[in-house]
């Protein structure tokens, strides 16, 4: 595939001109630093909410809008002028992302999306056309797979030849009241539990463990999912929280927030460091030529998609054991 440099009008003059859609986002602080961090320059950013001061610790002489049609114009009248910009990094609600990468695409941008990359698999399908058709690239944050820990899992899959491995993976993260009346608590929105704090730990599982087979939904809930995925090396029994009343004990007693746990064949696999830089991490690797693309991203958006379109099934057979304390 073409580079970033080798595909943007200017190459070899860096830095490269960044866009940020989505900039009071959660996400958007960590984009602006992996902007940054690789030496480039974040020329505008949009979002209806005005709450981003953040941005004076990186680029406080990005331009600002908080109405999409002012910034479109501002943006395609760069183009115009010979200044576009090179890249659009794309931190919106889940289900605007499809558009916002339509958006980089017809300013001639390569696009850098948050995950999911898009609800559906046939968006991805209609993305890839548009991809043809411009020249630009499409990116997803899958910051997972350059995680060392991970890494290095996969490899041990690897060598491990045809053996299937029994996994186990709860992550709770516990949101308040808020999150429901917020455009994450939208099914239609968001995608729901398992796509939006799980979707990344699905690209994980596949990407070290292979393809999906079967996959059978115990919960599929708005506070909480849980599920078992047959992937070609590994039974996967996955549970996924945003209630604090599902921690575990020993987390509730250090007023701890946040559980996240991966065993494999009963071994902890500790990756609870090294997540600060990822980020940038993934920016370093887009800009070199590499980044996770269309292919790539079409995993997760498949296994997702699957997991929200099942019904649940009883507590039987295999199943994660935080179920029964949910079902309670």
């Amino acid at each position: 595939m073409n580079s970033p440099a080798e595909a943007a009008p200017h190459a070899g003059r860096a830095p490269y001109r960044f866009a940020l859609v989505g900039a009071a986002g959660f996400v958007a602080p960590r984009h602006m630093k992996a902007v940054k961090d690789t030496g480039n320059v974040l020329a505008a950013a949009f979002d209806p909410n005005d709450s981003v001061g953040v941005i004076d610790s990186y680029f406080p002489d990005a331009d600002f809008f908080t109405e999409f049609e002012r910034f479109d114009r501002h943006v395609d009248k760069l183009r115009r002028k010979n200044r576009k910009v090179d890249f659009v990094s794309i931190c919106s609600p889940n289900y605007l992302h499809d558009a916002h990468i339509r958006f980089a695409l017809r300013n001639q941008a390569h696009a850098i999306c948050e995950k999911p990359l898009v609800l559906n698999p046939w968006n991805v399908e209609a993305l890839a056309e548009i991809e043809a058709e411009t020249g630009s690239r499409i990116y997803n944050i899958l910051q997972l797979r350059l995680h060392p820990a991970i890494a290095a899992l996969k490899d041990q899959i690897a060598r491990a030849d045809s053996a299937v491995h029994d996994v186990d993976i709860a992550y709770i993260t516990s949101r308040g009241h808020w999150y429901q009346s917020s455009w994450k608590g939208d099914l239609a929105k968001s995608g729901g539990i398992a796509t939006n704090i799980g979707v990344h730990f699905f690209d994980m599982l596949c990407w070290v463990f292979g393809a999906v087979g079967s996959s059978v939904v115990h919960l599929n809930r708005a506070d909480c999912a849980a599920g078992f995925l047959q992937l070609q090396k590994a039974r996967v029994r996955w549970f996924l929280s945003i209630n604090a009343g599902h921690l575990p004990e020993a987390q509730r007693d250090r007023a701890q927030r946040t559980y996240r746990s991966i065993t494999v064949g009963g071994r902890e696999i500790e990756f609870s460091e090294g997540f600060a830089d990822l980020h940038t991490e993934s920016y370093r690797h887009i800009l070199s030529g590499a980044g996770f693309g269309l292919g790539e991203a079409r995993t997760a958006v498949d296994a997702v998609y699957r997991i929200r379109s099942e019904k649940e099934s009883p507590l039987s057979g295999d199943y994660h054991p935080f179920c029964r304390l949910a079902r309670t």
